[in-house]
């Protein structure tokens, strides 16, 4: 079985668990901008749905923006992701 450091999880999934709809729509800011390294729509959409979710209604226009640049696929894998994280937090 396979062990992780704790340093070697990404800031971004180190997310406590009374974090605000802000501190979603701030995540997926830093993934659809590169702060987290490379840009990465799908994880930015993610974030702006659980944000959008949990209150951030700022959230929504990015969601929309982010879509025109993505296909299908890259939309539904973000919302599926979303969900996930939703569910179990």
């Amino acid at each position: 079985m396979a062990r992780m450091e704790m340093s070697a999880i990404p800031a971004s999934l180190a997310i406590p668990m009374e974090a605000s709809a802000d501190a979603y729509y701030e995540l997926g800011l830093m993934h659809a901008s590169g702060r987290t390294g490379p840009v990465d729509l799908v994880a930015a959409q993610t974030w702006f749905n659980v944000a959008f979710a949990k209150g951030c209604a700022r959230a929504a226009s990015h969601r929309t923006e982010l879509a025109l640049e993505m296909s299908r696929d890259e939309v539904a894998e973000a919302l599926r992701e979303a969900r996930r994280f939703l569910t179990r937090h």
